[in-house]
């Protein structure tokens, strides 16, 4: 493998070497390696996981640089401006109009520059690295009861340098405008390598120092922004829209308003917000001081039903007239979308019936009482009562003032939310509107080129009716959705960019909307920026004069237009560089084994993320599952969305890599540790875990199998033996130079401690005691308690606490007659294997299923095995069992923790007082399959006191963290668990999974493996 020099990572203590490939221009790697202490990065891989951001663009950048301080930023630019080469600053990479994709050097500054320098909490300010993220400022400065005032959708996973670069608001633009507002200081460096500040400055200053035919940089900015003031203030008057929301084109209309006095006092402007929404074509923000809010003492939320969405834009404007916070807007496609997923159907669902289109008021309040008042006042006046004659709602006025009529209510029903949890719920489901849309696997997608222009609210209605006929004259539709207080709708349209003539009816729809645009005094973009889909309108937004004064503006600061050449006032097509054009093809270069029953099949899975960065975002302030493995690294190649790019391009070409070669599977795949959290926790449902699957059942089917994966695939066949042999079994790793000898024949890690096989086998337990305690024709249940391998030969305690809880609350217990689930082999892509083990468990467990029995299973990722992979391995044309008997035996499988809360087998049980508190870690397989809850409840009822933590995969990820070259990532993966368990003040730890025990028990030495939940609900049993 042809990689470059392996850097030690820090968090980690593991020599990370992420790289592979070709490297391109070798000679330019190590002139910037000789110049910088960061990384530098120019191989095939890191190029390509740099190629796309959260748009519908792909660019494969020149290389990849990962800046080590502001010193190194200077640096490279200071060599690229002497060679002329181009240079793109990039955060989280979350853009959506292609502003961080372009054939240039990328700076990745979120790797080493993110860092909170200092916090005031008297002058509500902070100064931050530009590659820190949002949620992490937002975290550090909320105990004080502050926040960074702008609230992009992604805002854990966006950068503050990004934020600046896009000028970036948010849901609460009303009451807080964009970032420009809140930077008072930036430190910066110029495309020649110049590091300076910008601030606040006296135009009087700026004409002193002025010199339009200086040698150096800033004299020449100096000049061009005089002459912006002096010469261009009717034009701008004139031509720039009067909104909160415009971030199209360079800030001229900010400058100016400085200018005059009207944010301070008069002759001052600051140039740092002048840089606000320039996209990296200025300059390169590296840390920046800026200004902080109060939180919010609390919030309330209405959600407000109507027949029409036309019915729901009609009432932004009086909703605006009760001072809300936040006024945003779902239509039926979002709502249908949603309604369809996993995370967001059940909410959806309880909308009232016949919701087609819902607009979320959210209102800041100074107490719960306050909420709720200005909740009601709301109601009052927007929602109608049913006519008696049957009309609609919309035909009934409300009462203004003096007894005058004012607008008609057309909402027709409101849903409150004043419960944080209860709130977070529905914003979760609007903040998710992105990429809900881009969970489509089908060839046609709902493409961002036009989504974000800015209308004054009072046309909204006009707006949208004009849009829907231009999609209606295109053959096509969209979806209507996000801050319509503000007037920003985000509009996709359904778009196959692989076919030309969905490409021309592209164009066709952004140059009459933007026509729509002008005519009603809106912005071309009013959130996401110009990029590639927008810049090409700024001309027809603010006339050639406004636009030729971007481009002096633009020649002044980077006179060889060498920093993210193109955006904002270059000459881009927005047709040109798509990630899918018409000339894309992919081939997935094997056939699938498993069932694949979306669109477009596997394809349509391989190129189902978008970019939205959802899975680099970091534990403590995103919480969930994914991306355990970002999380540890914080490498994108570790990301979801880095291995989706990475395989996208293996099967398409644009990688010379097969993705079965053993190069690309031990690059790209062998981190995934398969937790399934981005088959949840990514509202595209990206199911990475599934693919992963896939690419390595591909790569043994070419390459075979070694010893290792043999091994470890066939634990359930092996642990019969280790059980028959003990204590023997257990004795022979402790022999002196065992665990080394191991370590080098088999790669299995020295450090770790091996699982203990028990001599007396949980089957050998419930056999010798006679089989089961409760007659069935007694029973109130019938249970099949599935011996799975890790219950019946490792800890048989877990499965002789779940026989005592089962048969408390009256339930016949078999333990039936099988040989696993087929879980050690499947996670090792051996799917011929798990396969086998399938049919057979089907085979075997159905009839007795059909006839009223429930199978109920105590490891968790057994019990997703049979609930879930089956229906891949089995199903459709992956098997010939009858998809029937799948479904039936999943449909009647539970974990043992679900089974007792989903059928309340507690209520029936006397438990004593525990007086005991428990810190819950749930297994990543449950959290995937939304099952992990239920544990919690079950204790609690019982008596005892839980903390469940909102914690990732542990990181064992059944044999990974055994493994000799995966024990780092695992323990680095661990210690995010470690620290959760340490802040929390349980008594004890419970986890129902035994990788997770095992962890668990390597936490600080520990000398006793944590309790499975069951265990802890057998114990306050009488």
């Amino acid at each position: 493998m042809a990689s470059q020099t392996p850097e030690s990572d820090p968090r980690t203590g593991a020599d990370f070497d992420y790289t592979g490939g070709s490297i391109a221009d070798p000679d330019l790697v190590s002139a910037l390696e000789a110049r910088i202490d960061g990384d530098v990065r120019f191989d095939d891989y890191s190029r390509r996981l740099y190629a796309t951001d959260a748009s519908a663009y792909e660019i494969t950048p020149i290389g990849v640089v990962f800046p080590a301080s502001t010193a190194d930023v200077a640096a490279v630019q200071a060599y690229c401006f002497a060679e002329g080469i181009p240079v793109l600053p990039r955060g989280g990479g979350t853009s959506l109009a292609g502003q961080t994709v372009n054939e240039a050097v990328v700076l990745d500054l979120t790797r080493h520059l993110d860092s909170i320098v200092s916090f005031d909490a008297d002058a509500r300010t902070a100064r931050v690295q530009a590659g820190a993220y949002i949620g992490d400022l937002n975290a550090a400065v909320e105990p004080d009861g502050l926040k960074f005032a702008p609230d992009p959708a992604w805002r854990d996973k966006s950068a503050l340098g990004g934020a600046i670069g896009n000028n970036s608001t948010g849901s609460h633009s009303l009451k807080y405008g964009k970032t420009d507002h809140y930077i008072e200081e930036a430190e910066v460096v110029l495309a020649d390598g110049t590091v300076t500040t910008f601030g606040e400055v006296a135009v009087e200053d700026l004409r002193d120092s002025a010199d339009p035919d200086a040698d150096d940089l800033l004299p020449r900015i100096h000049a061009e922004v005089v002459r912006v003031l002096d010469e261009e203030a009717d034009a701008i008057d004139e031509r720039f829209p009067a909104l909160k929301r415009n971030v199209s084109g360079y800030n001229f209309d900010r400058l100016l308003a400085e200018a005059r006095g009207e944010y301070g006092e008069p002759g001052v402007v600051n140039l740092a917000r002048l840089i606000a929404g320039s996209e990296g074509t200025l300059a390169t923000v590296t840390e920046a001081t800026v200004s902080l809010v109060e939180i919010p003492e609390t919030k309330a939320v209405a959600l407000l039903a109507y027949e029409d969405l036309l019915d729901a834009m009609e009432d932004v404007a009086p909703a605006l007239e009760h001072d809300p916070a936040a006024v945003e807007v779902m239509d039926d496609v979002l709502l249908d979308l949603a309604a369809d997923t996993a995370e967001f159907g059940e909410l959806v669902g309880t909308l009232p019936e016949g919701t087609d289109s819902v607009l979320l008021v959210e209102f800041y309040a100074e107490s719960d009482a306050d909420g709720k008042r200005k909740v009601a006042d709301l109601i009052a006046d927007r929602v109608g009562d049913v006519l008696a004659d049957g009309s609609s709602p919309a035909a009934k006025p409300s009462e203004g003032a003096a007894g005058t009529t004012t607008q008609p209510r057309r909402a027709f029903a409101a849903m409150e939310a004043h419960d944080r949890a209860e709130r977070d719920r529905f914003w979760k489901m609007r903040k998710s509107g992105l990429p809900i849309l881009l969970s489509r696997t089908s060839d046609a997608k709902h493409i961002s080129f036009i989504e974000d222009c800015a209308i004054p609210p009072e046309h909204l209605p006009e707006y949208t009716r004009a849009f829907q006929e231009i999609l209606a004259d295109n053959d096509t539709f969209a979806t209507f959705y996000a801050h319509a207080g503000p007037g920003v709708l985000h509009v996709r349209p359904l778009i196959n960019t692989k076919d030309v003539a969905d490409v021309d009816a592209m164009v066709d729809i952004a140059d009459r909307v933007t026509d729509e645009v002008v005519r009603l005094g809106g912005s071309v973009s009013g959130e996401h920026g110009d990029g590639r889909a927008r810049t090409q309108w700024n001309r027809k937004l603010y006339g050639d004069d406004l636009w030729g004064a971007f481009r002096e503006l633009k020649s002044a600061f980077d006179p060889d237009w060498l920093l993210n050449p193109g955006n904002v006032c270059g000459e881009f097509d927005m047709r040109e560089h798509l990630r899918f054009d018409p000339d894309y093809t992919l081939d997935v270069g094997f056939d699938p084994a498993l069932s694949w029953d979306n669109e477009n099949g596997m394809e349509g899975m391989v190129e189902l993320c978008h970019g939205c960065g959802g899975c680099r975002g970091p534990q403590e302030t995103t919480g969930g599952v994914m991306c355990p493995t970002f999380r540890a690294a914080e490498e994108e190649i570790q990301a979801t969305r880095g291995r989706a790019n990475l395989l996208r391009g293996a099967m398409s070409g644009e990688l010379p890599a097969d993705p079965t070669d053993p190069e690309f599977v031990t690059e790209v795949m062998d981190l995934c540790i398969g937790c399934k959290g981005c088959a949840m926790d990514c509202p595209s449902e990206v199911d990475m875990a599934k693919l992963k699957a896939e690419v390595e059942h591909a790569h043994h089917a070419e390459h075979g199998v070694d010893l290792r994966t043999r091994i470890l695939g066939r634990f359930e066949s092996l642990a019969p033996i280790g059980s028959r042999l003990a204590p023997l079994s257990n004795l022979a790793p402790k022999l002196p130079g065992a665990r080394a000898l191991m370590e080098r024949t088999l790669g299995i890690a020295s450090e770790r401690k091996l699982p203990q096989f028990r001599s007396e086998s949980f089957e050998d337990w419930f056999t010798a005691r006679g089989g089961p305690a409760i007659e069935r024709i007694d029973a109130d249940r019938s249970v099949m308690l599935f011996p799975d391998v890790y219950t019946n030969y490792t800890n048989p305690g877990a499965g002789k606490a779940a026989v005592r809880v089962l048969e408390a609350a009256n339930c016949h217990v078999r333990v039936p007659d099988v040989r696993g689930t087929g879980r050690p082999p499947h996670s090792k892509g051996l799917l011929d294997v798990s396969r086998a083990t399938a049919r057979e468990t089907v085979e075997r467990l159905v009839p007795d299923v059909e006839t009223g029995w429930d199978v109920v299973v105590v490891e968790p990722s057994d019990a997703v095995m049979l609930q879930s992979d089956y229906l891949d391995l089995l199903a459709g044309d992956a098997s010939d069992v009858p998809d029937a008997d799948v479904e039936a035996l999943a449909n009647n499988t539970y974990g043992v923790m679900e089974y007792v809360d989903a059928f309340r087998l507690d209520e029936s049980l006397a438990f004593g007082a525990p007086g005991e508190r428990l810190t819950y870690h749930g297994h990543c397989h449950q959290k995937a399959t939304k099952k992990d809850h239920h544990a919690v409840g079950v204790l609690r009822r019982a008596g005892y006191g839980v903390d469940p933590l909102d914690s990732t995969c542990c990181g064992m990820a059944g044999s990974f963290g055994y493994e000799a070259e995966h024990y780092a990532m695992s323990k680095a993966i661990g210690r995010e668990l470690y620290d959760q368990v340490d802040e929390s003040d349980g008594d004890a730890v419970v986890a129902p999974g035994a990788s997770c025990r095992s962890q668990l028990e390597d936490r600080h030495g520990a000398a006793v493996e944590p309790a499975h939940p069951v265990e802890k609900l057998a114990a306050a049993l009488p």
